[in-house]
Protein backbone atom coordinates (compact mmCIF):
# COMPACT_ATOMS: atom_id res chain seq x y z
CA UNK A 1 0.00 0.00 0.00
CA UNK A 2 2.92 2.47 0.68
CA UNK A 3 4.32 1.52 -2.47
CA UNK A 4 1.34 2.92 -4.22
CA UNK A 5 0.64 5.54 -2.26
CA UNK A 6 3.96 6.51 -3.29
CA UNK A 7 3.21 6.05 -6.95
CA UNK A 8 0.02 8.03 -6.97
CA UNK A 9 1.79 10.66 -4.98
CA UNK A 10 4.57 11.09 -7.68
CA UNK A 11 2.34 10.84 -11.00
CA UNK A 12 0.01 13.53 -9.49
CA UNK A 13 2.90 15.79 -8.83
CA UNK A 14 4.27 15.38 -12.19
CA UNK A 15 0.56 16.25 -13.51
CA UNK A 16 -0.13 18.76 -11.11
CA UNK A 17 3.40 21.17 -12.44
CA UNK A 18 2.31 20.15 -16.20
CA UNK A 19 -0.62 21.78 -15.34
CA UNK A 20 1.05 24.84 -14.23
CA UNK A 21 2.69 25.19 -17.09
CA UNK A 22 -0.18 25.19 -19.46
CA UNK A 23 -1.59 27.83 -17.06
CA UNK A 24 1.54 29.95 -16.80
CA UNK A 25 1.36 30.45 -20.65
CA UNK A 26 -1.76 32.77 -20.20
CA UNK A 27 1.02 34.91 -18.87
CA UNK A 28 2.55 35.36 -21.86
CA UNK A 29 -0.56 35.54 -23.94
CA UNK A 30 -1.17 38.76 -21.91
CA UNK A 31 1.74 40.55 -22.02
CA UNK A 32 1.98 40.26 -25.58
CA UNK A 33 -1.52 41.26 -25.80
CA UNK A 34 -1.35 44.42 -23.32
CA UNK A 35 2.28 45.86 -24.91
CA UNK A 36 0.52 45.83 -28.34
CA UNK A 37 -2.48 47.26 -27.01
CA UNK A 38 0.16 50.44 -25.16
CA UNK A 39 2.05 50.54 -27.90
CA UNK A 40 1.45 53.27 -30.82
CA UNK A 41 0.08 51.75 -34.13
CA UNK A 42 3.85 52.01 -35.64
CA UNK A 43 5.17 49.60 -33.26
CA UNK A 44 2.44 46.88 -32.94
CA UNK A 45 4.69 43.99 -34.75
CA UNK A 46 8.29 45.10 -33.64
CA UNK A 47 6.65 45.46 -29.32
CA UNK A 48 5.02 42.10 -29.88
CA UNK A 49 7.80 40.14 -31.86
CA UNK A 50 10.02 41.21 -29.08
CA UNK A 51 8.01 40.09 -26.30
CA UNK A 52 7.42 36.64 -28.25
CA UNK A 53 11.16 35.88 -28.46
CA UNK A 54 12.07 36.31 -24.90
CA UNK A 55 10.03 33.34 -24.19
CA UNK A 56 12.60 31.35 -26.53
CA UNK A 57 15.49 32.43 -25.25
CA UNK A 58 14.87 33.03 -21.73
CA UNK A 59 13.51 28.94 -22.34
CA UNK A 60 16.65 28.10 -24.04
CA UNK A 61 18.89 30.22 -21.58
CA UNK A 62 16.98 28.05 -18.90
CA UNK A 63 17.97 24.33 -20.34
CA UNK A 64 21.67 25.22 -20.63
CA UNK A 65 22.56 27.39 -17.20
CA UNK A 66 19.24 28.74 -15.16
CA UNK A 67 18.21 25.46 -13.56
CA UNK A 68 22.14 24.69 -12.65
CA UNK A 69 22.23 28.12 -11.26
CA UNK A 70 18.97 27.59 -9.19
CA UNK A 71 20.23 24.08 -7.90
CA UNK A 72 24.27 24.89 -7.51
CA UNK A 73 23.87 28.24 -6.02
CA UNK A 74 21.62 27.26 -2.81
CA UNK A 75 24.02 27.49 0.02
CA UNK A 76 27.54 29.26 -1.64
CA UNK A 77 28.54 31.17 -0.38
CA UNK A 78 27.13 30.80 3.31
CA UNK A 79 27.83 26.58 3.30
CA UNK A 80 31.25 26.71 1.34
CA UNK A 81 32.84 28.38 -1.73
CA UNK A 82 32.76 25.41 -4.16
CA UNK A 83 30.21 24.81 -6.68
CA UNK A 84 28.41 21.81 -7.94
CA UNK A 85 28.25 20.89 -10.97
CA UNK A 86 26.46 17.48 -10.63
CA UNK A 87 22.98 18.99 -9.90
CA UNK A 88 20.64 16.52 -11.99
CA UNK A 89 20.54 20.06 -14.66
CA UNK A 90 22.76 20.02 -16.64
CA UNK A 91 21.96 19.83 -20.28
CA UNK A 92 23.22 16.42 -20.88
CA UNK A 93 21.81 15.17 -17.37
CA UNK A 94 19.84 11.66 -17.72
CA UNK A 95 17.16 13.31 -14.88
CA UNK A 96 15.40 15.66 -17.42
CA UNK A 97 15.50 12.92 -20.40
CA UNK A 98 12.61 10.52 -20.63
CA UNK A 99 13.21 8.59 -17.29
CA UNK A 100 10.69 6.16 -15.67
CA UNK A 101 12.82 6.88 -12.50
CA UNK A 102 12.62 10.48 -12.26
CA UNK A 103 9.01 12.00 -13.43
CA UNK A 104 9.72 15.87 -11.39
CA UNK A 105 12.76 17.13 -12.52
CA UNK A 106 11.27 17.69 -16.62
CA UNK A 107 8.22 19.50 -15.36
CA UNK A 108 9.64 21.38 -12.37
CA UNK A 109 12.42 22.60 -14.99
CA UNK A 110 9.79 23.94 -16.69
CA UNK A 111 7.78 25.84 -14.27
CA UNK A 112 11.26 27.58 -13.66
CA UNK A 113 11.85 28.28 -17.01
CA UNK A 114 8.10 29.77 -16.87
CA UNK A 115 8.81 31.94 -13.97
CA UNK A 116 12.39 33.26 -16.24
CA UNK A 117 10.20 34.04 -19.16
CA UNK A 118 7.85 36.15 -16.71
CA UNK A 119 10.57 38.11 -15.76
CA UNK A 120 11.75 39.01 -18.29
CA UNK A 121 8.56 39.98 -19.72
CA UNK A 122 8.33 42.42 -16.85
CA UNK A 123 11.39 43.97 -18.49
CA UNK A 124 9.95 44.54 -21.99
CA UNK A 125 7.08 46.88 -21.63
CA UNK A 126 8.68 49.28 -19.76
CA UNK A 127 11.38 50.09 -22.75
CA UNK A 128 8.99 49.85 -25.99
CA UNK A 129 8.93 51.93 -28.30
CA UNK A 130 12.70 53.27 -28.28
CA UNK A 131 14.86 50.47 -27.05
CA UNK A 132 16.78 48.22 -29.64
CA UNK A 133 15.80 44.37 -30.10
CA UNK A 134 19.52 42.99 -29.54
CA UNK A 135 19.51 44.92 -26.38
CA UNK A 136 16.24 43.91 -25.25
CA UNK A 137 17.37 39.97 -25.89
CA UNK A 138 20.52 41.09 -23.56
CA UNK A 139 18.51 42.36 -21.25
CA UNK A 140 15.46 40.03 -20.96
CA UNK A 141 18.34 37.29 -20.77
CA UNK A 142 20.01 38.33 -17.55
CA UNK A 143 17.05 38.85 -15.75
CA UNK A 144 15.68 35.86 -16.94
CA UNK A 145 17.82 33.59 -16.49
CA UNK A 146 20.29 34.99 -13.93
CA UNK A 147 18.64 37.73 -12.24
CA UNK A 148 16.26 36.03 -10.14
CA UNK A 149 17.83 32.72 -10.08
CA UNK A 150 20.11 33.46 -7.48
CA UNK A 151 17.50 34.98 -5.61
CA UNK A 152 15.36 31.91 -5.91
CA UNK A 153 18.66 29.94 -4.71
CA UNK A 154 19.06 31.82 -1.53
CA UNK A 155 15.80 32.60 -0.33
CA UNK A 156 13.36 30.71 -2.23
CA UNK A 157 14.14 27.04 -1.43
CA UNK A 158 13.77 25.01 1.94
CA UNK A 159 18.14 24.98 1.32
CA UNK A 160 18.15 28.38 0.72
CA UNK A 161 20.65 29.87 3.21
CA UNK A 162 18.60 32.85 3.35
CA UNK A 163 15.83 31.10 4.24
CA UNK A 164 17.65 28.83 6.83
CA UNK A 165 19.56 31.41 8.22
CA UNK A 166 17.79 34.60 8.03
CA UNK A 167 14.29 33.08 7.99
CA UNK A 168 13.75 35.05 4.59
CA UNK A 169 9.97 34.17 3.48
CA UNK A 170 8.63 34.75 0.15
CA UNK A 171 6.54 32.20 -1.09
CA UNK A 172 4.83 33.70 -4.60
CA UNK A 173 8.25 35.66 -5.36
CA UNK A 174 7.20 39.31 -4.56
CA UNK A 175 11.12 40.64 -3.48
CA UNK A 176 12.66 36.96 -5.54
CA UNK A 177 11.26 37.88 -8.67
CA UNK A 178 9.17 40.90 -9.29
CA UNK A 179 11.05 43.19 -7.09
CA UNK A 180 14.36 42.15 -9.18
CA UNK A 181 12.88 42.45 -12.74
CA UNK A 182 11.49 46.00 -11.65
CA UNK A 183 14.17 47.48 -10.12
CA UNK A 184 16.69 45.39 -13.03
CA UNK A 185 13.88 48.04 -15.31
CA UNK A 186 14.68 51.18 -13.45
CA UNK A 187 18.28 50.82 -13.96
CA UNK A 188 18.11 50.44 -18.41
CA UNK A 189 15.41 53.27 -17.87
CA UNK A 190 18.42 55.66 -16.10
CA UNK A 191 20.33 55.28 -19.25
CA UNK A 192 17.46 54.75 -21.91
CA UNK A 193 15.52 58.02 -22.01
CA UNK A 194 12.13 58.68 -22.34
CA UNK A 195 10.29 58.28 -25.52
CA UNK A 196 10.41 61.60 -27.92
CA UNK A 197 7.65 63.89 -27.05
CA UNK A 198 6.41 62.04 -23.32
CA UNK A 199 7.79 65.62 -21.66
CA UNK A 200 6.66 69.02 -22.54
CA UNK A 201 9.39 71.47 -23.19
CA UNK A 202 8.71 72.09 -19.18
CA UNK A 203 9.41 69.32 -18.09
CA UNK A 204 5.72 68.17 -17.95
CA UNK A 205 5.03 64.92 -18.42
CA UNK A 206 2.82 63.75 -21.46
CA UNK A 207 0.18 61.17 -21.88
CA UNK A 208 0.45 58.81 -23.81
CA UNK A 209 -2.75 56.65 -24.32
CA UNK A 210 -3.24 52.88 -25.57
CA UNK A 211 -4.28 52.64 -29.15
CA UNK A 212 -6.13 49.59 -27.93
CA UNK A 213 -7.98 49.52 -24.77
CA UNK A 214 -9.33 46.05 -25.52
CA UNK A 215 -6.45 44.65 -25.90
CA UNK A 216 -4.62 46.13 -23.05
CA UNK A 217 -7.71 44.86 -20.86
CA UNK A 218 -8.00 41.36 -22.18
CA UNK A 219 -4.03 41.26 -21.83
CA UNK A 220 -4.17 41.81 -18.12
CA UNK A 221 -6.88 39.96 -17.52
CA UNK A 222 -4.96 37.07 -19.52
CA UNK A 223 -2.30 37.72 -16.56
CA UNK A 224 -4.52 36.68 -13.85
CA UNK A 225 -5.14 33.72 -15.13
CA UNK A 226 -1.99 32.81 -15.63
CA UNK A 227 -0.58 34.39 -12.13
CA UNK A 228 -2.97 31.24 -10.78
CA UNK A 229 -0.50 29.13 -12.36
CA UNK A 230 2.05 31.13 -11.14
CA UNK A 231 1.04 30.85 -7.61
CA UNK A 232 0.15 27.04 -7.90
CA UNK A 233 3.92 26.13 -9.44
CA UNK A 234 5.04 27.67 -6.09
CA UNK A 235 3.23 24.53 -4.14
CA UNK A 236 4.25 21.20 -3.10
CA UNK A 237 1.24 19.68 -4.17
CA UNK A 238 1.15 17.00 -1.74
CA UNK A 239 3.62 15.94 0.97
CA UNK A 240 3.24 13.55 3.79
CA UNK A 241 3.97 15.79 6.73
CA UNK A 242 3.22 13.43 9.72
CA UNK A 243 6.39 13.07 12.12
CA UNK A 244 8.72 9.74 11.06
CA UNK A 245 6.75 6.68 12.12
CA UNK A 246 3.40 8.15 12.66
CA UNK A 247 -0.04 7.50 10.60
CA UNK A 248 0.83 9.47 7.19
CA UNK A 249 -0.65 12.31 6.97
CA UNK A 250 -1.05 14.43 3.56
CA UNK A 251 -1.13 17.95 2.66
CA UNK A 252 -0.39 20.68 0.51
CA UNK A 253 2.83 22.70 1.82
CA UNK A 254 4.34 26.53 0.76
CA UNK A 255 7.65 26.19 -1.12
CA UNK A 256 9.90 25.85 2.26
CA UNK A 257 7.54 22.43 3.20
CA UNK A 258 5.48 24.86 5.88
CA UNK A 259 1.88 23.03 5.85
CA UNK A 260 -0.89 25.28 3.88
CA UNK A 261 -4.40 25.43 2.70
CA UNK A 262 -4.95 25.64 -0.81
CA UNK A 263 -8.63 27.19 -0.03
CA UNK A 264 -6.67 29.70 2.40
CA UNK A 265 -4.58 30.66 -0.84
CA UNK A 266 -7.51 30.95 -2.71
CA UNK A 267 -8.88 33.26 -0.55
CA UNK A 268 -6.02 35.38 -0.19
CA UNK A 269 -5.73 35.65 -3.97
CA UNK A 270 -8.73 37.04 -4.74
CA UNK A 271 -8.93 39.85 -2.08
CA UNK A 272 -5.37 40.97 -2.92
CA UNK A 273 -6.83 40.79 -6.78
CA UNK A 274 -9.95 42.49 -5.98
CA UNK A 275 -8.80 45.03 -3.30
CA UNK A 276 -6.17 46.10 -5.55
CA UNK A 277 -8.63 46.78 -8.58
CA UNK A 278 -11.19 48.54 -6.17
CA UNK A 279 -8.24 50.92 -4.76
CA UNK A 280 -6.63 51.47 -8.13
CA UNK A 281 -10.25 52.71 -9.43
CA UNK A 282 -10.61 54.96 -6.94
CA UNK A 283 -6.87 56.40 -6.75
CA UNK A 284 -6.63 56.97 -10.23
CA UNK A 285 -10.02 58.74 -10.96
CA UNK A 286 -11.25 55.27 -12.79
CA UNK A 287 -8.57 55.27 -15.46
CA UNK A 288 -8.67 52.08 -17.19
CA UNK A 289 -5.12 51.24 -17.17
CA UNK A 290 -4.41 52.00 -13.86
CA UNK A 291 -7.87 49.73 -12.61
CA UNK A 292 -6.55 46.85 -14.42
CA UNK A 293 -3.25 47.21 -13.66
CA UNK A 294 -4.71 47.46 -9.59
CA UNK A 295 -4.68 43.79 -10.06
CA UNK A 296 -1.38 43.12 -10.12
CA UNK A 297 -0.22 45.57 -7.63
CA UNK A 298 -2.63 43.92 -5.19
CA UNK A 299 -1.26 40.46 -5.80
CA UNK A 300 2.44 41.18 -5.69
CA UNK A 301 2.01 43.36 -2.81
CA UNK A 302 0.48 40.30 -0.82
CA UNK A 303 2.45 37.72 -3.11
CA UNK A 304 5.16 37.07 -0.58
CA UNK A 305 2.80 36.14 2.28
CA UNK A 306 -0.04 34.67 0.51
CA UNK A 307 -0.02 31.10 1.59
CA UNK A 308 0.17 32.02 5.82
CA UNK A 309 -1.99 36.08 5.43
CA UNK A 310 -5.33 36.15 7.15
CA UNK A 311 -7.65 37.41 4.39
CA UNK A 312 -8.33 40.72 5.97
CA UNK A 313 -4.36 41.10 6.25
CA UNK A 314 -3.84 40.49 2.75
CA UNK A 315 -7.08 42.80 1.61
CA UNK A 316 -5.03 45.58 3.47
CA UNK A 317 -1.40 45.02 2.41
CA UNK A 318 -3.38 44.87 -1.19
CA UNK A 319 -4.67 48.20 -0.80
CA UNK A 320 -1.71 49.83 0.85
CA UNK A 321 0.50 48.29 -2.16
CA UNK A 322 -1.32 50.04 -4.55
CA UNK A 323 -1.93 53.28 -3.22
CA UNK A 324 1.86 53.39 -2.64
CA UNK A 325 2.41 52.28 -6.20
CA UNK A 326 0.54 54.64 -8.27
CA UNK A 327 1.71 57.50 -6.29
CA UNK A 328 5.54 56.40 -6.47
CA UNK A 329 5.01 56.06 -10.08
CA UNK A 330 3.74 59.59 -10.91
CA UNK A 331 6.52 61.10 -8.40
CA UNK A 332 9.12 59.39 -10.14
CA UNK A 333 8.03 60.26 -13.18
CA UNK A 334 7.76 63.74 -12.98
CA UNK A 335 11.16 64.22 -10.92
CA UNK A 336 13.57 62.02 -12.51
CA UNK A 337 11.71 62.41 -16.04
CA UNK A 338 11.74 58.13 -16.14
CA UNK A 339 9.31 57.18 -18.80
CA UNK A 340 8.18 53.96 -18.00
CA UNK A 341 5.27 52.69 -20.64
CA UNK A 342 3.49 50.53 -18.94
CA UNK A 343 4.57 51.17 -15.08
CA UNK A 344 6.02 48.11 -14.90
CA UNK A 345 8.69 49.67 -12.25
CA UNK A 346 5.84 50.55 -9.57
CA UNK A 347 3.66 47.72 -10.17
CA UNK A 348 6.55 45.06 -9.89
CA UNK A 349 9.56 46.55 -8.80
CA UNK A 350 7.80 48.80 -5.54
CA UNK A 351 5.52 46.28 -5.11
CA UNK A 352 7.70 43.63 -5.02
CA UNK A 353 10.00 45.37 -2.58
CA UNK A 354 6.99 46.75 -0.31
CA UNK A 355 5.77 43.11 -0.36
CA UNK A 356 9.00 41.22 0.59
CA UNK A 357 9.69 43.99 3.34
CA UNK A 358 6.10 43.69 4.67
CA UNK A 359 6.12 39.84 5.02
CA UNK A 360 8.61 39.92 7.52
CA UNK A 361 6.60 42.11 10.03
CA UNK A 362 3.37 39.78 9.57
CA UNK A 363 4.54 36.80 9.57
CA UNK A 364 6.81 37.74 12.45
CA UNK A 365 7.20 33.75 14.06
CA UNK A 366 5.77 31.92 11.61
CA UNK A 367 8.74 29.12 10.93
CA UNK A 368 10.59 30.21 7.70
CA UNK A 369 11.96 26.48 6.59
CA UNK A 370 10.38 22.58 7.52
CA UNK A 371 12.61 19.70 7.49
CA UNK A 372 10.54 17.68 4.69
CA UNK A 373 11.21 20.86 2.56
CA UNK A 374 14.14 19.09 0.78
CA UNK A 375 16.16 15.93 1.57
CA UNK A 376 19.54 17.81 1.27
CA UNK A 377 18.22 20.08 4.10
CA UNK A 378 20.42 20.09 7.32
CA UNK A 379 18.90 21.97 10.31
CA UNK A 380 21.53 22.68 13.12
CA UNK A 381 23.90 24.61 14.58
CA UNK A 382 23.99 28.08 13.33
CA UNK A 383 20.30 27.80 11.93
CA UNK A 384 18.16 31.15 12.18
CA UNK A 385 20.87 33.54 13.16
CA UNK A 386 17.91 35.84 13.76
CA UNK A 387 15.67 33.62 15.16
CA UNK A 388 14.62 29.93 16.21
CA UNK A 389 11.30 28.10 17.49
CA UNK A 390 11.09 25.50 19.85
CA UNK A 391 12.25 23.14 17.92
CA UNK A 392 14.98 24.96 16.30
CA UNK A 393 13.63 25.59 13.08
CA UNK A 394 14.67 28.90 11.83
CA UNK A 395 11.43 31.72 12.14
CA UNK A 396 10.65 34.74 9.43
CA UNK A 397 11.76 37.94 11.00
CA UNK A 398 11.37 41.16 9.65
CA UNK A 399 15.27 41.55 10.14
CA UNK A 400 15.70 38.86 7.74
CA UNK A 401 13.10 39.75 5.01
CA UNK A 402 14.22 43.59 4.94
CA UNK A 403 18.30 42.41 4.28
CA UNK A 404 16.74 39.79 1.30
CA UNK A 405 14.28 42.04 -0.33
CA UNK A 406 16.75 44.92 -0.58
CA UNK A 407 19.80 42.79 -1.36
CA UNK A 408 17.83 41.26 -3.97
CA UNK A 409 15.95 44.42 -5.14
CA UNK A 410 19.24 46.36 -5.42
CA UNK A 411 21.87 44.05 -5.41
CA UNK A 412 20.30 41.91 -8.40
CA UNK A 413 18.07 44.34 -9.82
CA UNK A 414 19.05 47.60 -9.88
CA UNK A 415 22.81 47.71 -9.71
CA UNK A 416 23.02 45.05 -12.16
CA UNK A 417 20.40 47.00 -14.62
CA UNK A 418 22.17 50.32 -14.55
CA UNK A 419 25.67 48.94 -15.46
CA UNK A 420 24.09 46.88 -18.19
CA UNK A 421 21.71 49.81 -19.66
CA UNK A 422 25.42 51.55 -19.21
CA UNK A 423 27.31 49.41 -20.92
CA UNK A 424 24.73 48.97 -23.90
CA UNK A 425 24.37 53.03 -24.24
CA UNK A 426 28.40 53.18 -24.71
CA UNK A 427 28.32 50.82 -27.41
CA UNK A 428 25.29 52.48 -29.05
CA UNK A 429 23.68 49.64 -28.43
CA UNK A 430 20.91 50.56 -26.23
CA UNK A 431 18.29 52.98 -28.21
CA UNK A 432 17.60 53.04 -32.15
CA UNK A 433 18.17 56.70 -33.67
CA UNK A 434 15.72 59.59 -33.65
CA UNK A 435 14.34 59.09 -37.26
CA UNK A 436 13.66 55.66 -36.58
CA UNK A 437 11.82 56.06 -33.26
CA UNK A 438 9.63 59.09 -35.10
CA UNK A 439 8.95 57.04 -38.06
CA UNK A 440 7.79 53.63 -35.77
CA UNK A 441 10.53 50.48 -35.11
CA UNK A 442 8.04 48.46 -37.49
CA UNK A 443 9.35 50.47 -40.42
CA UNK A 444 8.04 49.74 -43.63
CA UNK A 445 5.86 46.90 -42.09
CA UNK A 446 3.12 49.66 -40.20
CA UNK A 447 0.62 49.41 -43.78
CA UNK A 448 0.68 45.17 -42.99
CA UNK A 449 -0.65 45.92 -39.35
CA UNK A 450 -2.91 49.16 -39.22
CA UNK A 451 -4.15 51.10 -42.87
CA UNK A 452 -3.05 54.57 -41.06
CA UNK A 453 -2.35 56.64 -37.88
CA UNK A 454 -5.28 57.50 -35.61
CA UNK A 455 -5.98 61.30 -35.03
CA UNK A 456 -4.51 60.76 -31.32
CA UNK A 457 -1.27 59.52 -32.50
CA UNK A 458 -1.10 61.92 -35.71
CA UNK A 459 -1.05 64.47 -33.02
CA UNK A 460 1.17 63.09 -31.10
CA UNK A 461 3.86 62.18 -33.71
CA UNK A 462 3.78 66.33 -34.67
CA UNK A 463 4.98 67.23 -31.40
CA UNK A 464 7.37 64.18 -31.96
CA UNK A 465 8.78 65.55 -34.94
CA UNK A 466 8.40 69.28 -33.74
CA UNK A 467 10.61 68.85 -30.94
CA UNK A 468 13.03 66.38 -31.87
CA UNK A 469 14.22 69.39 -34.42
CA UNK A 470 14.60 71.83 -31.72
Amino acid sequence: MTEQLGALTTIFTEFYFFLTVVLMFFIHVGFCMYEVGVARTKNVQHTLLKNTMAIPLVGLCFFLFGMWIYIAFQGWPVNGLSLSFATGFEPWSSKIAPNLSDRISGVFWAAFALFGMTAASIVSGSLIERTKTSAFFLIAIYVGAVAWVVPAAWGWAGNGWMAQYLGFHDQYCSAVLHSVAGFATLGVLMHLGPRIGKFAPDGTPREIPPHNPWLVTIGLFMIFIGFWGFYAACHIPIANVAAEGATPYFTATNIYGVPITLSGVTMNFLLALFGGMVTAYVVSKGNPFWTYSGGLTGLISASAGNDLYHPIIALVIAIAGTVMAFKMHYWVEKKFKIDDAVGAVAVHGYCGLFGGVVAGFALWGYPAVMPSAGAAITLGEGVGWFGANAEGLPIVTPFGNIIGSLVFALGFGLAPGWVLGKLLKSLGMLRVPPAVEIHGLDGKRIPETYPGLSGLEAQFETIQRAEAKS
